[in-house]
This record gives C-alpha cells, sequence and structure tokens, in this order.
C-alpha cells in the first residue's frame, strides 16, 4: 500500500536549504519514492494552516518511507534541512 510523507517546511537558512534540495532526490528515488509536490503554490480553503512550503513524497509503502527516513543515503540531507529549516512531517498510508 503506498505511503505518503507530507512536509510542511519553514525555511530559516534558504542558502542553505537550496544545498539542501540539491542532495534529497537520490535518496528518495533509492527507495522508491518520487516527489508529488515540491514547493508549489499553496492556497488555503479552511483553517489557519499557513504553511511556507509544502513537499509530498510517493513511497510504495510506510516501511519504505521509513527506511529512507532513517537511512545513511539521506542522513546528510536531513542534517542540513534540520539546520536551515523548522519542518513538520507525517507518514500517512495510502488508500
Amino acid at each position: 500500500m503506498a505511503a505518503y510523507v507530507i512536509v510542511d517546511v519553514n525555511i530559516t537558512d534558504p542558502r542553505e536549504y537550496e544545498e539542501y534540495k540539491k542532495h534529497t532526490p537520490a535518496a528518495v528515488k533509492a527507495y522508491g519514492g518520487k516527489f508529488l509536490a515540491r514547493g508549489g503554490r499553496v492556497e488555503n480553503l479552511e483553517g489557519d494552516w499557513d504553511p511556507e512550503r509544502v513537499v509530498v513524497l510517493e513511497f510504495p509503502s510506510v516501511d519504505r518511507a521509513r527506511e529512507w527516513w532513517g537511512s545513511d543515503q539521506y542522513s546528510f540531507a536531513r542534517d542540513i534541512r534540520q539546520r536551515a529549516a523548522t519542518t513538520r512531517m507525517i507518514i500517512v498510508e495510502g488508500v
């Protein structure tokens, strides 16, 4: 069953975040993932959620998404992102 990683990013260091973006695609692909949305225009329909940047990734399963997030391949990029932004990230199972 597919799984989706949904990320709400507030960038605090744009230059370093650009470096993060260079290192992420290969790690995502290595775990069977793909980007569905990556920083496109966001429109609020309900509530008070006002994210600066939203990223949506699709993986073949929750397990693969977790493996990606915890992988050595992604850890370098993750460390950069954690320095360059504040992030809220979830995994949600598909139907």
